[in-house]
């Protein structure tokens, strides 16, 4: 051995020991690494477990503490579910429901019996899960580059940024505490992309069918939430089409690679919904039932494109500017953003857009937000701003392109500055540092959040009479009654039926919603209580005046079974009084007056007004002559039409009262409609129609002499009709004298 051996073999031996050690501390800073992560990401799971716990779950059954219109339906829905009547799609009330909604609901009252906390709990969840799929998203869309480089900083503060803010939002968690069947688009929606990426973009050896297919089966669920989900096969089209853009790059091996897994997605989402496809293939006007309804281009033909452009405004004003004016949805009209969440979100859609071809996550969610977008824009609600529940499916990518926006900030100051000129050699604290003040400053918004919904929204009276809180109250005092045999309730509203009330309504009374301004009022009730054979008491509930909107024309129920039954006796609750009437005179035919009065009132317009009646509880009382109120200032008025041949036009009343000096002093505007709520230009030619109105001239009137007038008014165009022969918009009714109604 030479002397030059033995050294080239110690050189040998020391280079394989630092190798070593190198690689074991390559290993032991691995898996440190790694620990951090692991605990970051437990952090940040347990605060979103908190948060979720705190704004979505808590106090679930008393904020809020009604049910309103959007989700009464689902319940009466799940109630006939458990009556045995199945079916993929619900058309008749509220212009349809899905499957979704009312199965769940159903699921639950079945354990938990018809409460507010079987009825709001699905929704609930729904809620607080797409907070964590947004999370576990966010670290799939962006914890790793085209590259295959791993970057799970990335996707723990893209992911934690989007789940936290859409966590501690205020918006979303009034929407994510209603029983609103939107809930449940991103949900399923997030996860379909969460599968579908994790499964699809793996190597091409790690690729799983199994989580592709299960991808697809959110996929086919989409079709039973929400009516936007009726465009996520745009977003899936176009989003797969990305891909192969620019052609050139495109080979026929991958597209003969890629195609078997679309097609397993494909074929998973289609055979979910089938079902429903196939009702609407059976029943295509049901598809459209909602849609015909707010479609913003049924405006005429020269504004149609103007107000979708003043939509697409009023929807991304909601980025930063303007709010949904909706009480039920939001909070004082507050934008879905505030200042510096809208900074970085503009800011991430600028990247996005900048990033477009070179990274797929970020197309992505331009995509998605652009055509979940869509559905908000093209559906109109005249001076109520952006709806945020319709662009609820879009929240998931709004509240992601946040957090793109604070990472592409943080890379934008490390790449163009660099790390030291800033923020110092140690860039592990200052990046800690940073960490701590998005956490505090979303703790803070958190905490923001908790005030204003719990202490300074829920506990006020608009929000009280947003979700119909009284009806929940009078279902519960309805409920412990006691029930004597053949007695009925009465609850007078706007419309015949609410749907609050019949879900949570299980007394063994009968109880009936009546529509009491409706103008067959009389012969209404009459027909009801005939139908139940024999009645010995009827209980009207007759609400505290500040629900107006629960109680509209309770004074005309009240006075009709005054006429025909007798009083006796009245309870005292908290928001209502129950009147109690018996010996209801069931041998005679019921009508709100006794005689009608004849008119000979022709209108340019086409319409002719034929009769009068005038009355106060159940006294008519004749138009000749001055009307006396004294105490009680509320006045029926009674009013008979006939439409002439050609009439294409739908008019409304304008019933106004003038002082002795000509000064306007009181206004009730109604559209006209027959008893089955047609307007004028769908009714038959020359046959009567009766209108009731229900006036109520409060104490604010000075007391003095008054003239009751009418105008008659189109209702698109707001232009009078005017008498033949007159040419004047006014007619004169009646005079009134009101008394001091102290």
């Amino acid at each position: 051995m030479t002397e030059s051996e033995p050294r080239a073999s110690f050189e040998q031996g020391r280079s394989a020991a630092v190798s070593a050690q190198g690689g074991a501390a390559a290993a032991v800073s691995e898996k440190a690494a790694h620990q951090r992560i692991l605990l970051v990401t437990g952090g940040i799971l347990l605060a979103l477990v908190v948060a979720v716990a705190l704004l979505r779950l808590q106090h679930i059954t008393a904020f809020p503490q009604g049910i309103q219109s959007d989700e009464g339906p689902d319940g009466v829905y799940a109630l006939q579910v458990l009556d045995g009547e199945h079916a993929v799609f619900f058309p008749e009330a509220a212009s349809g429901r899905e499957w979704m909604g009312v199965y769940t609901i159903a699921l639950t009252t079945s354990v938990l019996g018809r409460t507010l906390l079987a009825f709001r709990l699905p929704t609930a969840l729904a809620g607080a899960g797409t907070v964590f799929v947004v999370f576990w998203l966010g670290r799939l869309l962006f914890g790793r580059e085209e590259t295959g480089e791993e970057t799970p900083w990335r996707g723990i503060l893209i992911g934690g940024v989007g789940a936290g803010l859409l966590a501690v939002s205020l918006g979303q968690t009034i929407i994510g505490r209603a029983s609103l069947r939107a809930n449940y688009l991103p949900l399923f929606l997030g996860l379909c992309f969460a599968l579908l990426w994790w499964g699809w973009s793996r190597t091409a050896q790690e690729r799983s069918w199994r989580l592709i297919a299960l991808a697809g089966v959110c996929a086919g669920l989409l079709p039973y939430t929400y009516i936007p989900s009726r465009f996520t096969p745009f977003l899936f089209l176009f989003f797969g089409l990305s891909f192969l853009w620019p052609l050139r790059d495109v080979t026929r091996e991958r597209l003969k690679a890629e195609l078997p897994r679309a097609a397993i997605f494909a074929g998973a989402a289609g055979l979910v919904a089938a079902p429903i496809l196939i009702y609407f293939a059976l029943h295509p006007e049901h598809f459209f039932i909602r849609s015909r309804e707010v479609w913003v281009l049924n405006e005429s033909q020269g504004t149609a494109l103007g107000a979708f452009l003043y939509n697409v405004w009023e929807h991304l004003l909601a980025f930063g500017f303007h709010g949904d004016l909706r009480e039920r949805y939001n909070f004082a009209g507050r934008p879905m953003l505030n200042p510096w969440e809208a900074f970085f979100f503009w800011l991430g859609v600028g990247m996005a857009l900048w990033r477009w071809q070179r990274q797929p996550a970020y197309r992505l969610l331009l995509l998605w937000l652009a055509v979940l977008l869509v559905p908000a824009m093209l559906a109109r609600d005249v001076g109520l701003g952006p709806n945020t529940l319709r662009m609820i499916g879009a929240a998931p990518a709004v509240y992601l392109l946040i957090g793109a926006g604070i990472w592409e900030m943080y890379r934008l100051l490390t790449d163009r500055w660099g790390r030291t000129r800033i923020f110092g050699e140690d860039w592990t604290r200052v990046s800690i540092a940073l960490g701590v003040v998005v956490c505090v400053v979303v703790l803070l918004q958190g905490i923001n959040t908790y005030r204003t919904y719990f202490q300074e929204w829920a506990v006020t009276s608009e929000f009280y009479l947003a979700y119909h809180g009284e009806w929940a109250d009078a279902a519960q005092v309805l409920n412990a009654q006691p029930a004597t045999e053949n007695m009925i309730y009465l609850l007078p509203y706007r419309f015949d039926e609410h749907y609050g009330f019949e879900y949570l309504y299980h007394g063994d009374a009968p109880a009936r919603v009546v529509r009491a301004v409706r103008p067959d009022l009389a012969r209404k009730v009459e027909s009801l209580l005939m139908e139940m054979g024999e009645v010995s008491a009827v209980k009207v509930l007759d609400w505290n005046e500040e629900f107006v909107w629960a109680g509209q024309g309770d004074e005309n129920l009240i006075a009709l079974l005054g006429k025909f039954g007798r009083y006796a006796g009245s309870e005292e609750f908290t928001n209502f009084r129950l009147h109690t009437y018996t010996d209801l005179e069931l041998d005679r035919s019921w009508t709100f007056y006794e005689t009608l009065e004849p008119l000979t009132v022709q209108y340019d317009g086409g319409i002719d007004l034929v009769g009068l009646a005038l009355g106060q509880g159940e006294e008519q009382m004749p138009s000749q002559q001055i009307l006396e109120l004294e105490k009680d200032r509320s006045l029926w008025v009674a009013l008979q039409w006939q439409t002439t041949p050609g009439l294409e036009t739908d008019y409304a009343v304008s019933l106004r009262l003038y002082d002795s000096e000509g000064a306007q002093s009181y206004q009730d505007d109604h559209v006209l409609g027959n008893s089955t709520f047609a307007r004028t230009r769908h009714w038959i030619v020359g046959e009567p129609v009766d209108t009731l109105f229900h006036l109520d001239f409060g104490a604010d009137l000075r007391p003095g002499n008054y003239e009751l007038r009418l105008i008659v008014y189109g209702t698109e165009t707001n232009v009078p009709t005017v008498e033949i022969g007159v040419w004047e918009p006014e007619t004169v009714l009646a005079r009134v004298r009101l008394e001091d109604g102290g």
